[in-house]
C-alpha cells in the first residue's frame, strides 16, 4: 500500500510539474513520471492512446488549413456582426458564439481572435467586460464535450463501445449539448450583474483619471468587419461543415459504413479518412497554404494537445492497469451507492491534466472497469472540464490580456478570479442536466 501510494504521489506530482510549466511540458514531464514507474519501480507500462492521438492529428489539420484558408476569419466576422447587432445581450451572446466555434472545429482555441472583440463590445456599450469574457472563456472548452470531431467525444464513444455500451457520437451530442447550453446560460444569468458597473467601479474610475490608461482602454478597438473574406474562405467553411455532414451521417447509420469479416469500420478511423481528405480539397480548390496553416494557432496548439495527451494518459493507464484490482476493491462500494461520484474524480483530475480528450481516456477505462454504468457516465461527461479551477489554461490567461478595462482578473489568492464562479455553475448545471436527460434516454 506505501509502494501504491508512493507511485500515485509521483504520479501526481508529474501532472502538477507539468501544468506549471504548460504546454508541451505537461506531456513531457509525464514522460518522467512514466519512466519511474517502468523503469524505476517494475510497473508494466500502459497503452499510450494512439486512437485519439491519430483523431486530433487529423481534426485540428483540416481546421488548421481552413484556417490558413481565411474560413476562420470569416467564422469570427459572423459572430461578430451578431455581437455587434445585440451589444446590450453580449453576456448572453458572447459564450453562445465561443461555444459553436467550438462545437465546429473541436478545439477552444479558435477564439482568441473573437475575445478581444468581445471586450471592445463591452466596454463601448458601457457593459463590464468581466461578465461576457469571463463566461465566454468558459464556453470555449465547455463546446468540446459538444463537438462530433473532438478527442473526448470519440474517446467516450470508443471505449465505450469497447466496454459494452453501444452508443453514438450523435447521442452523446444529444446529451452533452442540451445540457451544455442549460450550464451556460445558468452562469450567463449569475454574470448579467456582476460586480460594479463600470461607472459605478471606483477602482476602473480611477484608472480613467489617468490619460495613459483611458488611452489604452478607449483609444483603441478590435473588429474583423475591415477584413474581405476571399470566396475560396467561404469554400472551404463548406467543405468542412459538409466534412462534419459526413461524419455524423455515418454515425448516426452504421449501416453505411463498409464491413469485412462481420465488422464495420470504426468511427475513428471514419473520422481520420474525412478529415484528412477534407483538408485536402481544401488545399487544392481553396488556396489554402500547408504552410500558413503549421504556422497558425489553431494547428499548433492541437499538436501540444497531441504531446499532453500521449504524455499524461500513458502516464495515467500504466499506474491505474497495475493497481486495477486495488482501485476496484477500495471504490467499489462507494460508486455502487453512489455511481455519480465518479464525476468529482474526473473534474479533480481534470483540475490538474489541463485535457478533457487526456481525462477521459485516462478515466473512463477505470470508471467501466468499477462497475458504473454507461449511461451514468455519460451523465457525467460535463464534469471532465475542471482546469478553470486553476486560471493557468491559455484562453484564461488570454481573456484576462485582452480585458483592457482591467475587471477580467486572476485575484490575489489566485482561486478569486473571474473564471471561477461561471465555470462552477456551468458545471455543475451542465452534469445534473446531462445525468437526468442520460437517465431519462437511456
Amino acid at each position: 500500500m506505501i509502494i501504491m501510494i508512493l507511485q500515485l504521489l509521483i504520479v501526481l506530482g508529474a501532472l502538477w510539474v507539468g501544468s506549471r510549466y504548460g504546454s508541451l511540458a505537461l506531456g513531457a514531464i509525464s514522460g518522467i513520471g512514466l519512466a519511474l514507474l517502468v523503469l524505476g519501480f517494475g510497473l508494466k507500462p500502459g497503452n499510450p492512446p494512439t486512437d485519439v492521438i491519430y483523431i486530433i492529428i487529423a481534426a485540428v489539420t483540416c481546421a488548421g488549413i481552413m484556417q490558413a484558408s481565411g474560413g476562420m476569419d470569416w467564422l469570427i466576422q459572423i459572430a461578430e456582426k451578431l455581437l455587434r447587432k445585440h451589444p446590450d445581450r453580449i453576456t448572453f451572446l458572447a459564450p453562445l458564439c465561443t461555444f459553436f466555434l467550438t462545437v465546429l472545429v473541436g478545439t477552444g482555441h479558435v477564439v482568441y481572435t473573437l475575445m478581444p472583440i468581445i471586450c471592445d463590445i463591452a466596454l463601448k456599450k458601457g457593459i463590464r467586460p468581466e461578465r461576457p469574457c469571463g463566461v465566454a472563456s468558459i464556453a470555449s472548452q465547455v463546446g468540446i464535450t459538444c463537438s462530433p470531431i473532438a478527442a473526448a467525444v470519440v474517446a467516450f464513444v470508443s471505449i465505450s463501445n469497447a466496454n459494452g455500451f453501444d452508443i453514438t457520437i450523435p447521442q452523446v451530442l444529444m446529451v452533452s449539448i442540451p445540457a451544455s447550453l442549460c450550464g451556460l446560460m445558468a452562469a450567463a444569468t449569475a454574470s448579467y450583474k456582476r460586480g460594479l458597473d463600470l461607472d459605478k467601479d471606483p477602482v476602473f474610475q480611477a484608472r480613467l483619471q489617468i490619460p495613459e490608461q483611458r488611452e489604452y482602454i478607449y483609444g483603441s478597438g478590435a473588429t474583423t468587419l475591415d477584413k474581405i473574406i476571399p470566396v475560396e474562405a467561404k469554400r472551404a467553411v463548406y467543405v468542412f461543415l459538409a466534412a462534419l455532414c459526413v461524419i455524423v451521417l455515418f454515425a448516426a447509420v452504421p449501416s453505411l459504413l463498409p464491413s469485412w469479416d462481420g465488422k464495420a469500420l470504426k468511427m475513428n478511423i471514419v473520422i481520420q479518412i474525412v478529415m484528412i481528405t477534407a483538408a485536402a480539397l481544401m488545399i487544392i480548390f481553396c488556396k489554402a497554404s500547408p504552410k500558413k496553416a503549421v504556422a497558425g494557432p489553431v494547428w499548433q496548439s492541437g499538436m501540444v494537445a497531441v504531446v499532453a495527451i500521449y504524455g499524461i494518459a500513458w502516464l495515467a493507464d500504466t499506474y491505474f492497469s497495475n493497481y486495477l484490482g486495488e482501485m476496484q476493491s477500495m471504490l467499489t462500494e462507494i460508486v455502487k451507492e453512489y455511481p455519480w461520484s465518479i464525476a468529482f474524480v474526473f473534474f479533480l483530475v481534470s483540475v490538474l491534466i489541463n485535457s478533457q480528450g487526456a481525462v477521459v481516456v485516462a478515466m473512463l477505462p477505470l470508471a467501466y472497469s468499477l462497475g458504473i454504468e454507461g449511461a451514468v457516465l455519460l451523465g457525467v461527461l460535463p464534469s471532465v472540464y475542471g482546469y478553470f479551477f486553476i486560471p493557468n489554461y491559455p484562453s484564461d490567461i488570454a481573456t484576462v490580456n485582452f480585458d483592457r478595462s482591467g475587471t477580467t482578473v486572476i485575484g490575489k489568492y489566485l482561486l478569486n478570479h473571474s473564471f471561477m464562479m461561471p465555470g462552477l455553475i456551468c458545471v455543475t448545471t451542465s452534469t445534473i442536466v446531462a445525468y437526468l436527460l442520460s437517465m431519462l434516454i437511456f
